[in-house]
Parts: structure tokens; sequence; C-alpha cells
């Protein structure tokens, strides 16, 4: 990866191998534009991204079918020091998808979830909200 720095409040992140792109900028409370996702925005994304990628490969081990799950995702800030103070993630998997699930599979993916390395890489101060709706 590389990033840049492209001025008022902006940076640029560069995937190398793909060259896929992510712009980054300051949100409207700290002096940004509020234009794109803020680098602290980005953290509670990759936290959704990264439980769905672990529980996606659960499933794929076990021919499950998860397309469909999506995450509502909500970020609170704290002020002083201004930091993550909580991430709250809402799973959702389509209802149809969720009656072809056993208790045992369900529990599986949920425990598969919570050992995603974002997780287990956010401070433990940063409290993490997870709810499965399946």
């Amino acid at each position: 990866m590389t990033s840049e720095y492209l001025g008022e409040l902006r940076s640029q992140a560069t995937h190398l191998s793909s060259g896929t792109t992510i712009l980054t900028d300051a949100p409207l409370d700290n002096q940004g534009k509020g234009e794109a996702f803020s680098p602290t925005d980005l953290v509670c994304a990759s936290l959704s991204a990264c439980m769905m990628t672990i529980m996606g490969i659960v499933a794929r081990r076990e021919q499950l079918d998860l397309v469909g799950l999506r995450a509502e995702i909500t970020k609170v800030m704290a002020a002083d020091p201004r930091r993550i103070a909580s991430i709250a993630v809402h799973f959702h998997l389509p209802e149809g998808k969720v009656a072809s699930l056993s208790e045992k599979q369900k529990e599986v993916l949920k425990r598969a979830a919570h050992t995603c390395p974002v997780a287990l890489s956010l401070h433990p101060d940063i409290r993490q909200e997870i709810q499965f709706n399946f």
C-alpha cells in the first residue's frame, strides 16, 4: 500500500497489487468536509469486513451460503482524547438463509467472527458491540 496526503485534510491510499484507491476526508465535526470515509470510519468498516471475511471462510468450508449478509455499523467517538470509544456492528442475514442454518452453524459463525484479526487487534478500551440477527 501507499498513501498520499492530498491537502484539505484528505488522503488517498492505493493498493499496489490492484490499483484500487480509497479516499479519506476528515469528518465534519473535525474540520473536514465529510465527503468520504474518515480514517476512523475505515477502522469500523474494516472490523465489519474482517468479520464477514472470517465468517465467509467458515461458510465456504461448511458449504453455507452467506451471500447477502450485511452489516449496519455505528461508530461512537470519545472527546478527550479524540478516539473511537465504541463500534457497534449489527449483522443481518436474509430470512430465507437464516432458516437454512442450524443453531450449531450459527454459533460457529458467531465464534469465527469474534476471532477476526481486526477485532483482536483493536485496543481493549474500544468497546465492540456485535449483534447477529440470525
